[in-house]
């Protein structure tokens, strides 16, 4: 878990060398992307959340969850309406494009390698998370999910477990959501004044109710003298009856903490 140091050169050749193989993927895979918007809402209600836009966050200016609402209302575009139809696999960059300048998106706070700095279409993983966590409470499966490597922010009124996010980056860090079922799935996301707001839509009534939850959870101290923490994600599945009738292992994760565990949440959240 001991943080890596690569020198600006190692972090661009990586970066294009990712970025690059991502688009021969893409080139290879034409078929089964979710690529249909539909202004009708399908008829079932699965699951909906919502996340607060703007959030003090210590020792970062406001002007970051400002232009975060830009780039978010920007990207929702894209998917709000979006069908997965059986067998449709969601691609989430596929499916925003490249956040340019040219497309109106701006400066937004870019989580890297411990930090944040400011980077065009700032902010989205607001988004990536809010989607991940509506589709573990859905039949549909994560395909493609990448998990923060750095804990930066402490707790304060944290409302979902730790760990329940997906980080994004163009194009390489994508979250992919297929769609195994025999009914067509239908996204719909929109920013309000307050709120990004997320709904997974079906054209069927739901089977099966999903809670999700952590455990396992602890901070240690590695060995070259920071802190990490761990935990594992998992979900019980209930039938229409409320009965029951698994449980079942999600993801793990693991993140250095750029912070001390002993400090007050008081006066800071996560992003």
């Amino acid at each position: 878990m001991k943080p890596v140091k690569r020198s600006k050169f190692r972090l661009w050749a990586g970066k294009q060398y990712f970025t690059y193989r991502r688009y021969w993927a893409w080139m290879k895979k034409r078929g089964g992307i979710a690529r249909t918007l539909s202004p009708e809402p399908l008829r079932y209600s699965v699951f909906t959340h919502q996340t607060p836009l703007k959030r003090q966050l210590k020792d970062v200016d406001m002007w970051y969850q400002h232009h975060k609402v830009i780039n978010l209302r920007l990207a929702v575009r894209h998917l709000d309406g979006l069908l997965i139809r059986p067998g449709e696999t969601l691609s989430y960059w596929r499916s925003i494009g490249r956040p340019t300048r040219r497309k109106g998106y701006v400066d937004g706070m870019v989580l890297f390698y411990g930090g944040f700095k400011a980077g065009v279409g700032g902010g989205l993983c607001q988004l990536s998370n809010l989607i991940y966590w509506m589709t573990l409470h859905t039949p549909l499966e994560v395909k493609e999910r990448h998990r923060h490597s750095y804990d930066i922010f402490p707790d304060a009124n944290r409302t979902q477990p730790f760990g329940s996010g997906a980080t994004c980056a163009y194009n390489y860090l994508d979250l992919q959501i297929y769609n195994p079922t025999n009914d067509t799935y239908q996204l719909s996301v929109y920013v309000s004044e307050e709120d990004l707001i997320g709904e997974w839509r079906s054209s069927a009534a739901p089977l099966h109710r999903y809670e999700v939850y952590e455990r396992e959870h602890r901070i240690t101290q590695e060995v070259w003298g920071g802190y990490a923490r761990h935990n594992v994600i998992g979900r019980k599945v209930f039938n229409r009856e409320g009965e029951r009738i698994r449980d079942e292992w999600i993801t793990e994760n693991h993140a250095l903490m750029m912070y001390s565990p002993l400090l007050a949440e008081q006066g800071s959240v996560t992003p």
